[in-house]
């Protein structure tokens, strides 16, 4: 991109294989040549590319006149995968929750992200029929910019068969603009059934805003200055009663209370960044409910529903004992006027995976 930027001396860039014009050398090593003005190169095969450079996979075919019939909102697509995106997990070692499943059922188009701790699925006006793909979060990533510039969109499910795999159909997710057509493959493997993980009965609700919340818990956070945690796992406390909602940090030390409509009272800690990223997906007034201090926080919104599981957080101790323990050990009391100290990195405990690996 920035050498076809450098380029001078017209507006029109000719990108194309290198053909017989050019050396023996740069035929066999598969050369683009370069052709802008009076400038003319040739690239060769594997060109800027680097060990760390990161590599997705698809399938690009440029038309200038290529006619498309919309099924779906570009701008919406590309404001949906924004949002589910960061709920995949990242790293090799959960290859499925490392992707996106988009599925057509029920007349929508439904996007679907886990990392085991979080989940959020999105679901967008569509056309009738069922299918499904994986698709690599990294390889959705990069369509997002050219979806917000594309005037129209349509979605489709190709299934081939695939002769280097014995004949197995290979699926694939099809973005087609009007300029470009994007082919980005499926991956192999199985989704977890995350529909079992939603809870069904709730003891209490509330309904308030998630930009006020999201404010209200990156002030809280910033308390957590001498834990050690460096921010990976610390608890936020969140209450529902009376007619708000209490976001806590750390007992006696920060709080702050959100208006919002409210039935039944209920108590829950999970991790503050988890936090945050549900209340973004939601982006204005979103439904919370909780069935109960062990069972995941859920948030509704239109189109979108969020999962974040809970944290388990230690019993109160006897003011004697927990004086009588060292510093470093001694646990947080939940209510009292104790001395204990707030738990090191080591002793905070990480939530319970909301989805198990397949």
């Amino acid at each position: 991109m920035s050498y076809i930027k450098a380029l001078a001396g017209s507006n029109i860039v000719k990108v194309i294989p290198a053909n017989g014009n050019a050396s023996g050398s740069q035929v066999i090593g598969k050369a683009l040549k370069v052709v802008c003005g009076n400038h003319q190169s040739y690239i060769p095969n594997m060109a800027w590319l680097k060990e760390k450079t990161p590599v997705t996979l698809c399938q690009v075919k440029v038309s200038p006149s290529y006619a498309v019939m919309p099924n779906l909102g570009a701008n919406e697509l590309a404001e949906t995968l924004s949002k589910v995106i960061p709920f995949a997990a990242t790293g090799d070692d959960r290859p499925a929750l490392a992707c996106v499943k988009v599925a057509q059922k029920n007349d929508k188009l439904v996007l679907i992200a886990a990392d085991g701790f979080t989940l959020g699925e999105f679901s967008l006006d569509f056309e009738a029929g069922e299918a499904e793909a994986l698709i690599n979060h990294d390889d959705l990533k990069g369509l997002m910019p050219a979806l917000r510039k594309a005037k129209r969109v349509k979605v489709s499910f190709e299934e081939k068969p695939d002769n280097g795999n014995g004949g197995l159909l290979a699926k694939s997710l099809v973005i087609d603009t009007e300029l470009i057509k994007y082919k980005v493959p499926s991956q192999e493997g199985s989704y977890p059934d995350y529909d079992k993980v939603f809870p069904s009965d709730f003891i209490a609700t509330a309904s308030f805003d998630t930009r006020e919340a999201i404010k209200a818990c990156q002030s809280l956070l910033a308390v957590w200055f001498d834990d050690g945690t460096k921010g990976l796992f610390r608890p936020l406390i969140l209450t529902i009663a009376d007619g708000k909602v209490t976001i806590e940090a750390k007992e006696d030390r920060a709080s702050m209370a959100i208006a919002a409509e409210t039935s039944g009272e209920a108590e829950i800690a999970v991790a503050g960044n988890y936090l945050i990223k549900a209340l973004r997906a939601c982006d204005g007034i979103a439904e919370v409910k909780l069935a109960s201090p062990t069972s995941p926080l859920t948030f509704t919104v239109d189109g979108c529903q969020c999962l974040v599981m809970p944290m388990s957080l230690p019993e109160d101790k006897p003011e004697a004992e927990a004086e009588d323990k060292p510093e470093a050990e001694a646990k947080p009391k939940r209510k009292g006027k104790g001395k204990a100290k707030a738990k090191t990195e080591a002793e905070v405990e990480e939530p319970q995976e909301a989805v198990a690996v397949a």
